[in-house]
């Protein structure tokens, strides 16, 4: 069965960063030192130390750094299905809500001390699960007890500042996420660049040049991210839908050239991965099921 968290705790350097990517569960990532611009579906956000990103998951994201600078961060990754019946039983479903409603959102505070009761929280979490005197299930309910505890805070800190960050959105950050949002309009159809520049009003070097500036990039790689979230949500949620349908609703010219692309970005064909995620949401609700009986 598929992993139900992960957590790392204060990561250093600069790896290989992933290409524009997805997933279903949900993240909390808190940004600690260094320079990062993030991109998440057609919003760019300059983060701050403190920063705390909350993501469902299913809007395409990447951070994009400079090289040879720090970048310091923490993140949990958790299907929400796994904590849900636990939320349920204490009546407080609606800690999940920030994710679903807003599906991704930036929290700034200024408020050091609730910020230093956060990260502690990350710091026990990755304790416990690399723990060696802790058995699996004594590790689930720890991390589900501290995970409730880090939704209270976050949920706190949601109602208190109550807006994304608040920002001045230079001409740069403003023309990348414009480009963005034309591709996930446009994303089914051949995407040209001179279009792109002709609806946009901008030059057309100017508009390949400023959106690998501004996310770390090209035009289209980013096309092709837009093009594999789709596949893979119709692959789930369309379950009697062919594939090369899919490959076609998605983008794809041709069902060869989207199998191979599908296996080399995700190391399993569209038909593997459609048994894989059907076969993973069916044992939830079973678990889900199961719980609250």
């Amino acid at each position: 069965m598929e992993k139900m968290f992960s957590i790392n705790y204060r990561i250093t350097g600069n790896p290989d960063l992933p290409k524009f990517h997805s997933h279903e569960d949900f993240e909390i990532f808190m940004f600690h030192k260094g320079i990062c611009r993030y991109l998440i579906n057609n919003q760019i956000y300059d983060l701050q130390p403190g920063d705390i990103l909350l993501m469902d998951g299913l809007a395409l994201h990447r951070p994009n750094v400079p090289d040879n600078c720090d970048y310091v961060r923490s993140n949990l990754h958790f299907i929400p299905d796994w904590i849900e019946p636990v939320l349920e039983l204490m009546k407080a479903k609606e800690l999940l809500d920030v994710f679903r409603f807003d599906h991704h959102y930036l929290i700034r505070t200024s408020n050091k001390e609730v910020l230093r009761d956060i990260e502690a929280i990350f710091e026990k979490m990755y304790k416990v699960e690399y723990s060696s005197r802790l058995i699996d299930s004594e590790k689930e309910w720890e991390m589900k007890f501290l995970l409730g505890e880090l939704l209270v805070q976050i949920n706190s800190l949601y109602r208190n500042t109550c807006l994304q960050a608040k920002k001045e959105p230079s001409n740069k950050t403003e023309h990348a996420e414009k480009i963005a949002s034309y591709i996930q309009e446009h994303f089914t159809n051949k995407v040209i660049i001179s279009e792109i520049a002709v609806a946009l009003n901008l030059n057309k070097s100017y508009v390949s040049h400023v959106f690998k500036e501004m996310t770390g990039y090209t035009i289209m790689e980013y096309v092709m991210a837009c093009r594999i979230q789709q596949a893979k949500y119709l692959l789930e949620a369309e379950e009697t839908k062919q594939v090369q349908q899919i490959a076609y609703e998605s983008g794809f010219e041709n069902v060869s050239h989207f199998s191979r692309y599908f296996k080399e970005k995700l190391g399993i064909t569209p038909k593997e991965y459609r048994k894989k995620r059907l076969r993973i949401y069916h044992s939830t609700n079973h678990f889900s099921s199961s719980i609250l009986k």
